[in-house]
């Protein structure tokens, strides 16, 4: 993330996604929420409060954001302080800070529950939810990201449970696959292990306007993965 968005900037995106029809519905704003470093923490607040100026000019009102943990190098690998009482107080205070930065901009940020994060189940992500009070933090859902080791025979189960959670605050869902439990979901949605029928059916159910982006692919897997999500979507009931 930058500290000032270069002159020019925001209308050469607007222009360039304009003329391949592609809708900006959401901005990357993950930065390491959980990092033990309290200087870290507020310089990427402090950039999230720019980022939230430049979403507004490209007309979008979301912010994806990330948890962290206490690893300072990669804030996508697990930490065996994640959870501790410190961690969630860091993450926690560094969230609302976050908020407090955003508010009065219309944005909203969405946080994605994810097993290698502190808030690493969407207990958790309900637990930060009731914590921070506001209606400007929501939740990005990524089915891929749920299971820690051992939980995959149980999968159903769990993909409910996160959805009667937190469903109704889902803004956002990412679809891509999972191969293994115990880790976030790396492989093209399509090419892994999750139930893509019960997830796009409780999307449907809980957050039937949220839109659905694909990551975790090539290029040359697009056309594929787009129509397996439809398939799957074709099937609700």
């Amino acid at each position: 993330m930058t500290d000032r968005v270069e002159a020019g900037v925001i209308e050469r995106i607007k222009r360039e996604a304009g003329t391949r029809g592609i809708e900006i519905v959401s901005l990357q704003g993950t930065f390491n929420m959980g990092h033990p470093d309290a200087e870290f923490r507020a310089g990427g607040v402090r950039r999230l409060g720019v980022m939230a100026g430049a979403a507004n000019e490209l007309g979008t009102k979301l912010i994806h954001i990330c948890t962290g943990t206490r690893d300072r190098i990669n804030m996508w690998r697990r930490h065996p302080n994640n959870g501790t009482p410190e961690a969630w107080r860091d993450m926690a205070g560094c969230v609302k800070d976050a908020v407090e930065a955003v508010k009065g901009s219309g944005v909203v940020l969405g946080f994605e529950p994810e097993v290698n994060n502190i808030v690493d189940s969407a207990a958790k992500a309900r637990k930060l939810l009731d914590e921070v009070g506001s209606e400007q933090l929501k939740v990005t859902m990524d089915g891929s990201n749920l299971f820690h080791a051992g939980e995959f025979a149980r999968m159903g189960e769990i993909l409910d449970e996160a959805f009667a959670l937190v469903g109704k605050d889902v803004v956002m869902a990412h679809a891509k696959d999972v191969s293994h439990d115990g880790d976030a979901g790396h492989e093209a949605a399509g090419h892994g292990k999750l139930d893509y029928a019960r997830y796009v059916r409780l999307l449907y159910k809980y957050a039937p306007g949220a839109p659905l982006l694909l990551h975790g692919l090539s290029e040359g897997q697009v056309s594929e993965c787009v129509g397996f999500l439809r398939g799957k979507i074709g099937g609700i009931s």
